[in-house]
């Protein structure tokens, strides 16, 4: 058996949709499936913490109470799957990742995200600040529910959605890219849904 989860239940393509707001080879849904590689992690809020990381070391952590004080913004996206489904205008409750990678020093150009149950992500800084990236703790008006990532997971609507990583626990601050979880399995390393780089070859 997949050890990846589909969690969705046909395919509903939505009628009068800009077709410049879909990216070629997928279809819109009005559901929000479900894809995970393993069990769903479920972390208790008063042990969770997110963290940026750099030469091995913490430079920055937060508990979850002190995520939740930080200013938040009302996010809509559109988000885009590599298994070709895309759901236009979801609602998030999100922190900038300007935010919290402004509260450290570095010269890093990538970063990886770290997850719990093993996963990783990688991204250029670039694609991470000048708001283009969140950290995502609420959905649709309600916290984010662990199937879809919570407590918290990466926000970064101009990527297929692997990049926005599921469960995250922080970041890692590189010098030079180094592949994540899904990459290393084949996934292009960048991951732009309008030129449909989905694998390693395209």
């Amino acid at each position: 058996m997949s050890p990846v989860s589909r969690g969705f239940h046909g395919r509903h393509r939505a009628r009068g949709v800009d077709p410049g707001r879909v990216p070629p080879g997928q279809y819109v849904t009005t559901d929000f499936p479900v894809l995970s590689a393993g069990p769903t992690p479920r972390t208790p809020l008063e042990s969770w913490t997110f963290s940026i990381r750099q030469a091995g070391e913490t430079a920055k952590s937060w508990s979850w109470q002190q995520i939740r004080e930080l200013p938040s913004e009302a996010v809509t996206a559109d988000i885009h799957c590599v298994t070709k489904w895309t759901k236009l205008d979801t609602s998030w409750q999100a922190v900038s990742l300007d935010v919290l990678l402004g509260q450290v020093q570095h010269q890093a150009r990538y970063v990886r995200a770290f997850c719990d149950g093993g996963y990783t992500a990688n991204l250029p800084l670039a694609d991470v600040t000048g708001g283009r990236a969140w950290l995502a703790y609420g959905y649709d008006g309600a916290p984010l529910q662990p199937e879809h990532g919570g407590p918290a997971r990466l926000l970064v609507p101009h990527l297929y959605f692997w990049k926005s990583a599921k469960w995250v626990r922080g970041l890692e601050l590189l010098a030079a890219d180094e592949p994540g979880f899904w990459e290393r399995y084949g996934y292009h390393n960048y991951g732009d849904p309008w030129r449909e780089q989905r694998y390693s070859g395209d």
